[in-house]
Protein backbone atom coordinates (compact mmCIF):
# COMPACT_ATOMS: atom_id res chain seq x y z
CA UNK A 1 0.00 0.00 0.00
CA UNK A 2 3.00 2.43 0.89
CA UNK A 3 4.55 1.51 -2.48
CA UNK A 4 1.67 2.57 -4.05
CA UNK A 5 0.81 5.84 -2.41
CA UNK A 6 4.76 7.10 -2.99
CA UNK A 7 4.72 6.18 -6.31
CA UNK A 8 1.29 8.57 -6.68
CA UNK A 9 3.36 10.92 -5.41
CA UNK A 10 5.82 10.98 -7.15
CA UNK A 11 4.14 10.66 -10.55
CA UNK A 12 2.10 13.81 -8.74
CA UNK A 13 4.41 17.04 -10.06
CA UNK A 14 4.84 15.16 -13.91
CA UNK A 15 0.89 15.31 -14.11
CA UNK A 16 0.53 18.51 -12.66
CA UNK A 17 2.71 20.17 -14.92
CA UNK A 18 1.37 18.68 -18.02
CA UNK A 19 -2.54 19.91 -16.91
CA UNK A 20 -0.62 23.88 -16.82
CA UNK A 21 -2.30 25.85 -19.32
CA UNK A 22 -0.57 26.61 -22.60
CA UNK A 23 -0.92 30.09 -24.51
CA UNK A 24 -3.46 29.70 -26.44
CA UNK A 25 -5.65 28.20 -23.60
CA UNK A 26 -4.76 30.96 -21.58
CA UNK A 27 -6.11 33.60 -24.37
CA UNK A 28 -9.28 31.45 -24.91
CA UNK A 29 -10.24 32.19 -20.94
CA UNK A 30 -9.73 36.04 -21.88
CA UNK A 31 -11.97 35.33 -24.75
CA UNK A 32 -14.67 33.42 -22.99
CA UNK A 33 -14.66 35.61 -19.47
CA UNK A 34 -14.09 38.85 -20.57
CA UNK A 35 -14.57 39.62 -24.08
CA UNK A 36 -13.94 37.93 -27.26
CA UNK A 37 -12.57 41.00 -29.06
CA UNK A 38 -9.77 41.23 -26.58
CA UNK A 39 -7.74 38.27 -28.13
CA UNK A 40 -7.23 40.62 -31.12
CA UNK A 41 -5.86 43.26 -28.66
CA UNK A 42 -2.92 41.61 -27.36
CA UNK A 43 0.09 43.14 -26.75
CA UNK A 44 2.33 40.25 -25.16
CA UNK A 45 2.05 37.57 -23.08
CA UNK A 46 4.77 36.39 -20.44
CA UNK A 47 5.17 33.01 -18.15
CA UNK A 48 8.07 32.54 -15.86
CA UNK A 49 8.96 28.91 -14.50
CA UNK A 50 7.61 26.83 -16.73
CA UNK A 51 7.89 23.05 -16.52
CA UNK A 52 7.77 22.83 -19.02
CA UNK A 53 4.50 24.89 -19.09
CA UNK A 54 3.96 27.93 -16.01
CA UNK A 55 1.21 27.94 -13.60
CA UNK A 56 0.49 31.22 -14.41
CA UNK A 57 0.29 33.44 -17.88
CA UNK A 58 0.36 37.68 -17.64
CA UNK A 59 -1.21 38.68 -20.77
CA UNK A 60 -1.41 42.44 -21.62
CA UNK A 61 -3.76 44.42 -23.39
CA UNK A 62 -4.21 47.06 -25.43
CA UNK A 63 -7.48 48.95 -23.80
CA UNK A 64 -8.34 51.96 -24.83
CA UNK A 65 -11.04 52.26 -22.01
CA UNK A 66 -8.39 51.69 -19.37
CA UNK A 67 -6.36 53.50 -16.78
CA UNK A 68 -3.15 53.83 -19.12
CA UNK A 69 -4.63 52.10 -22.18
CA UNK A 70 -3.29 48.91 -20.98
CA UNK A 71 -5.27 45.80 -19.13
CA UNK A 72 -3.28 43.25 -17.63
CA UNK A 73 -4.63 39.92 -16.86
CA UNK A 74 -3.34 36.98 -15.19
CA UNK A 75 -4.47 33.70 -16.15
CA UNK A 76 -4.26 30.07 -14.29
CA UNK A 77 -5.44 27.21 -16.05
CA UNK A 78 -9.01 28.26 -17.07
CA UNK A 79 -9.79 31.20 -14.41
CA UNK A 80 -8.44 34.74 -14.51
CA UNK A 81 -7.15 35.03 -11.08
CA UNK A 82 -6.21 38.69 -11.55
CA UNK A 83 -6.97 41.60 -13.69
CA UNK A 84 -5.44 45.26 -13.44
CA UNK A 85 -4.93 48.48 -14.98
CA UNK A 86 -1.37 49.51 -14.49
CA UNK A 87 -0.23 52.81 -15.75
CA UNK A 88 1.15 52.87 -18.77
CA UNK A 89 4.63 54.04 -18.10
CA UNK A 90 4.84 51.15 -15.54
CA UNK A 91 4.75 48.36 -18.42
CA UNK A 92 6.43 50.75 -21.11
CA UNK A 93 9.23 48.04 -21.56
CA UNK A 94 6.17 45.52 -22.58
CA UNK A 95 4.52 47.82 -24.65
CA UNK A 96 4.57 46.76 -28.87
CA UNK A 97 2.48 46.25 -31.40
CA UNK A 98 -0.62 43.98 -31.01
CA UNK A 99 -0.07 40.51 -32.00
CA UNK A 100 -2.13 39.77 -34.96
CA UNK A 101 -3.37 36.85 -34.59
CA UNK A 102 -3.96 35.54 -37.93
CA UNK A 103 -0.10 34.97 -37.60
CA UNK A 104 -0.07 33.19 -34.98
CA UNK A 105 0.64 29.35 -35.47
CA UNK A 106 2.80 28.04 -33.27
CA UNK A 107 1.19 27.30 -29.54
CA UNK A 108 3.74 27.81 -25.89
CA UNK A 109 3.79 23.89 -25.89
CA UNK A 110 5.08 23.94 -29.60
CA UNK A 111 7.37 26.73 -28.98
CA UNK A 112 8.94 24.82 -25.89
CA UNK A 113 9.52 21.23 -28.53
CA UNK A 114 11.20 23.53 -30.50
CA UNK A 115 13.64 25.12 -28.36
CA UNK A 116 13.63 21.78 -26.67
CA UNK A 117 15.54 20.59 -29.78
CA UNK A 118 17.82 23.58 -29.95
CA UNK A 119 19.11 22.45 -26.31
CA UNK A 120 19.71 18.89 -27.71
CA UNK A 121 21.38 20.29 -30.54
CA UNK A 122 24.15 21.94 -28.10
CA UNK A 123 24.08 19.38 -25.97
CA UNK A 124 22.33 20.91 -23.12
CA UNK A 125 19.65 19.24 -20.66
CA UNK A 126 17.13 21.73 -19.48
CA UNK A 127 13.81 21.68 -17.25
CA UNK A 128 11.81 24.31 -17.71
CA UNK A 129 11.60 27.35 -19.23
CA UNK A 130 10.61 31.50 -19.43
CA UNK A 131 8.66 32.34 -22.09
CA UNK A 132 7.27 36.03 -23.86
CA UNK A 133 5.29 36.33 -26.89
CA UNK A 134 5.14 39.61 -28.82
CA UNK A 135 5.01 40.98 -31.79
CA UNK A 136 8.73 42.41 -33.45
CA UNK A 137 9.72 45.19 -35.62
CA UNK A 138 7.36 43.62 -38.62
CA UNK A 139 4.43 43.08 -36.71
CA UNK A 140 5.16 39.55 -36.49
CA UNK A 141 4.35 37.47 -33.98
CA UNK A 142 7.88 35.73 -32.13
CA UNK A 143 8.03 33.69 -28.90
CA UNK A 144 11.48 34.07 -26.98
CA UNK A 145 11.74 31.03 -25.08
CA UNK A 146 14.56 31.18 -21.85
CA UNK A 147 15.35 28.02 -21.18
CA UNK A 148 16.84 26.93 -17.27
CA UNK A 149 18.65 24.14 -16.84
CA UNK A 150 18.38 21.44 -13.30
CA UNK A 151 19.75 23.73 -11.14
CA UNK A 152 18.08 26.63 -12.23
CA UNK A 153 20.97 28.45 -14.09
CA UNK A 154 20.10 29.97 -17.47
CA UNK A 155 20.86 27.81 -20.28
CA UNK A 156 20.52 30.23 -23.44
CA UNK A 157 17.81 31.83 -24.77
CA UNK A 158 16.35 30.87 -28.69
CA UNK A 159 14.05 33.27 -30.97
CA UNK A 160 11.24 31.64 -32.93
CA UNK A 161 9.11 33.21 -35.33
CA UNK A 162 5.40 32.05 -34.25
CA UNK A 163 3.75 32.37 -38.03
CA UNK A 164 6.50 30.06 -39.33
CA UNK A 165 8.52 28.71 -37.33
CA UNK A 166 11.61 30.87 -38.35
CA UNK A 167 14.98 30.76 -36.10
CA UNK A 168 15.46 34.37 -35.85
CA UNK A 169 18.16 34.39 -33.30
CA UNK A 170 20.20 32.37 -30.46
CA UNK A 171 21.89 33.25 -27.29
CA UNK A 172 23.82 30.68 -25.39
CA UNK A 173 23.01 27.64 -27.11
CA UNK A 174 25.96 28.07 -29.68
CA UNK A 175 29.65 27.84 -28.90
CA UNK A 176 31.43 30.62 -30.03
CA UNK A 177 28.82 33.51 -29.38
CA UNK A 178 25.24 34.45 -30.55
CA UNK A 179 23.83 34.29 -33.41
CA UNK A 180 21.36 35.83 -35.36
CA UNK A 181 18.91 36.06 -38.95
CA UNK A 182 18.27 39.17 -40.48
CA UNK A 183 16.70 39.56 -43.96
CA UNK A 184 16.96 36.19 -44.34
CA UNK A 185 20.65 36.95 -43.95
CA UNK A 186 22.97 35.09 -41.29
CA UNK A 187 24.69 37.89 -39.10
CA UNK A 188 26.85 38.02 -36.23
CA UNK A 189 28.54 39.67 -33.55
CA UNK A 190 31.57 37.77 -34.46
CA UNK A 191 31.56 37.39 -37.78
CA UNK A 192 34.89 36.37 -39.49
CA UNK A 193 38.14 38.82 -39.82
CA UNK A 194 37.67 41.62 -43.00
CA UNK A 195 40.97 39.62 -44.17
CA UNK A 196 39.08 37.34 -45.88
CA UNK A 197 40.54 34.28 -44.32
CA UNK A 198 38.24 31.12 -43.58
CA UNK A 199 37.94 30.55 -39.66
CA UNK A 200 37.21 27.11 -39.84
CA UNK A 201 35.70 26.64 -35.78
CA UNK A 202 33.51 30.06 -37.06
CA UNK A 203 32.51 29.11 -40.04
CA UNK A 204 31.40 24.83 -38.43
CA UNK A 205 29.21 27.48 -35.60
CA UNK A 206 27.84 29.31 -39.12
CA UNK A 207 27.06 25.81 -40.64
CA UNK A 208 25.22 24.43 -37.53
CA UNK A 209 23.22 27.14 -37.03
CA UNK A 210 21.82 26.81 -40.19
CA UNK A 211 21.19 23.26 -40.42
CA UNK A 212 19.68 23.81 -36.97
CA UNK A 213 17.07 26.30 -38.59
CA UNK A 214 16.63 24.03 -41.22
CA UNK A 215 15.46 21.15 -38.78
CA UNK A 216 13.41 23.11 -36.28
CA UNK A 217 11.10 24.72 -39.93
CA UNK A 218 10.98 20.75 -40.88
CA UNK A 219 9.83 20.14 -37.25
CA UNK A 220 7.70 23.35 -36.85
CA UNK A 221 5.03 21.83 -39.15
CA UNK A 222 4.84 18.57 -37.00
CA UNK A 223 3.45 21.33 -33.88
CA UNK A 224 1.80 23.64 -36.14
CA UNK A 225 -1.45 25.05 -34.49
CA UNK A 226 -2.87 28.04 -35.70
CA UNK A 227 -4.85 30.14 -33.24
CA UNK A 228 -7.70 31.12 -34.99
CA UNK A 229 -8.64 27.32 -35.50
CA UNK A 230 -7.80 26.27 -31.90
CA UNK A 231 -10.42 29.38 -31.09
CA UNK A 232 -13.18 28.32 -33.56
CA UNK A 233 -13.10 24.74 -32.51
CA UNK A 234 -13.99 25.32 -29.03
Amino acid sequence: MWKIFIALLTLAPAAFAQEQATVYQAMRTVGRQLNRELVNHVISISGTNGNPQPATWTILLDDPRARGGVREVEVQNDRIVSERTPLRESVAGSLGSVIDTAKLNLDSSGAYTLAEQAAATSHLTITGADYTLHADERGNPIWIVALRRSDGEPAGKIFIGANHGTITRSEGLFVGGDRAIANNEETSADADDDDGDVNPIKQGIKDAFKKFGRDVKHDFYKVRRSFTDFFQDK
